[in-house]
């Protein structure tokens, strides 16, 4: 086998696990809420920890980021650009509702 064979294989690995994983967060919590057997306030839990884990796996398995010295910027820029659009989001929804009440 060849070096170039076994990092394409390794590549093949690591998105199946990715995708395996993605796929397992996904449907837990839709599962989850379609058996309906569980309260809302444990719904809701489940369902934020798996969304915040499919970030952590979105960000490990398919943008290849963590904590390493040469990806620490590309991880810096997503957290900023993050940042940026939240403070946009919670502004825009500040200003309508401050607008709704005054109507």
């Amino acid at each position: 086998m060849t070096p170039q064979s076994d990092t394409h294989k390794s590549e093949v690995r690591h998105y199946l696990i990715g995708f395996a994983l993605a796929l397992t967060l996904t449907l837990l919590p839709f599962g989850l809420v379609a058996v309906g057997g569980v309260g809302r306030g444990m719904t809701l839990t489940v369902v934020a920890i798996c969304a915040l884990v499919q970030i952590v796996v979105h960000f490990r398995f398919f943008l290849h980021i963590d904590f390493s010295r040469q990806k620490r910027e590309d991880l810096h820029l997503i957290l900023f650009s993050t940042l940026v659009l939240a403070i946009m989001a919670c502004g825009t929804l500040w200003i309508v509702f401050n607008l709704a009440g005054r109507m």
